[in-house]
Parts: structure tokens; C-alpha cells; sequence
């Protein structure tokens, strides 16, 4: 997958800063949306959904630890901060929040670049949940991500590898809608040598042993016209 099919949100409160980013990320083949607010920020997050957040530290309305804070109260984006504070202690309090990576005012935008590509690479290798146990309609659901351990109603679902490492992409990404494309690169790289409609009798299998009804799911959702996403809470 190249940067045209990941999608980069730029918050800076500098319109000639995100303009020369934006400029860079798309030559590299990235989409790119802006944000000039805190609050700005927060709503296109929620309305595009994007693969990487830069996120400036000083902005007019809300701080970048708060949107920092509230991101990763419900997702694992990257963040990477842009910060005019050279200080540790500044540059410490901002990756113990949660940002995966920070570069100092003033930058050379061909080292954001370069930095949005490592750390991309490395979320797309890691795929880190928010939680070592996560639960699903009153413990109906549990997954186990340190023992690679689903469990229905306290029983053992015995996903394959495969089966695993694609369920385990959607619940990391709950509201986004994958193509069969990305679930392919997301969860197996370049190791898969199959079809993409493969995937579509993968999830078929995870859906009879994780779902009570698999013809009408709750937890893998059919966005026709699209591909797949986790759907619940």
C-alpha cells in the first residue's frame, strides 16, 4: 500500500506551516485534510478517519496534550507533534500522553515526511489494541491479546492464525470501514498470496464461531459496496 491510500489530518494553528506540509505529503503521495483548531481537529478526525495525526502543541482553543488525550481515550492513531519546546521534560510529558513521535519548530518538511513514514510503518507492523483484555457486550465477547486468546461466553473460539490477525485488525480500527485491500496489507503484508476474496470466506469463518446469529452479525458488519468494520461497542 503507498501513501495515496493513507490519509494524513495536519492541526496547526500556521497556515503557511500546514500549506508547505501539506504540500510535501502530497508530492509523497498522501491525502491530506487540515485542522486550524483544537476543536476543528477534533471534528475532522471523527469525519475522515485518518491513517496519521500532526498535531501542533500550541493551538487557540485547546491545548495538543488535551487533543492528544481525548484521541487516545479511543484510538491508537499515530500522533506525531509538532512542539516549539525543546525541553525533555516537554518532549517526555508529550510521548507519555500517548504521541508516537514529535518534531521541533522549525523543521525541514522532508524530515515530517520521513517521520510520518517510520512511524506508519511501525503501527502497521505492531497493531497494538488499547488494552491487553478487551471485552464486548457485557464480557459476551473477550479478547486476550497478550495470550492471541478469543473467548465467547467464557469458551475458547479457535480462530486459525489467519482468522486471528484479521479479526484483531478490525477491533483495533472499531469505526473504520476496511477494503478487502486493506485488511490484506494490514494484517498480513506481503506474506498473503491469495486472492482479496479470500478474506470474504475468512470472515465468514470468524463469523460462525464468534457470532450468535452469523447471518445478521453485530461484531463484523458487511458495508456493502465497501468491505468490512468491527461494529461494536
Amino acid at each position: 500500500m503507498n501513501g495515496a491510500q493513507k490519509k494524513i489530518l495536519v492541526v496547526d494553528d500556521e497556515k503557511k506551516i500546514v500549506e508547505v506540509v501539506k504540500s510535501y505529503l502530497e508530492n509523497s503521495g498522501y491525502l491530506v485534510c487540515e485542522a486550524y483548531s483544537g476543536m476543528d481537529a477534533l471534528d475532522k478526525f471523527e469525519k475522515e478517519n485518518p491513517s496519521l495525526v500532526v498535531l501542533d502543541l500550541m493551538l487557540p482553543d485547546i491545548s495538543g496534550e488535551e487533543i492528544c488525550r481525548s484521541l487516545r481515550k479511543k484510538s491508537r492513531v499515530p500522533i506525531i507533534m509538532l512542539t516549539a519546546k525543546v525541553e525533555e521534560e516537554d518532549v517526555l510529558k508529550g510521548l507519555k500522553i500517548g504521541a508516537d513521535d514529535y518534531v521541533t519548530k522549525p523543521f525541514s518538511p522532508r524530515q515530517l515526511v520521513a517521520r510520518i513514514e517510520a512511524v506508519l510503518r511501525r503501527s502497521d507492523e505492531a497493531l497494538v489494541p488499547l488494552a491487553s483484555i478487551l471485552s464486548f457486550n457485557n464480557d459476551e465477547l473477550v479478547i486476550d491479546t497478550l495470550k492471541y486468546e478469543v473467548r465467547k461466553h467464557g469458551e475458547t473460539v479457535n480462530l486459525t492464525p489467519r482468522e486471528y490477525k484479521l479479526f484483531i485488525t478490525m477491533v483495533k480500527h472499531p469505526k473504520k470501514t476496511f477494503t478487502r485491500e486493506e485488511l490484506i496489507y494490514m494484517a498480513f503484508g506481503e506474506d498473503f498470496d491469495g486472492y482479496d476474496r479470500t478474506i470474504d470466506t475468512h470472515i465468514k469463518n470468524i463469523r460462525q464461531k464468534i457470532e450468535t446469529d452469523p447471518k445478521n452479525p453485530k461484531y463484523i458488519l458487511t458495508i456493502h459496496g465497501v468491505g468490512y468494520r468491527f461494529g461494536s461497542e
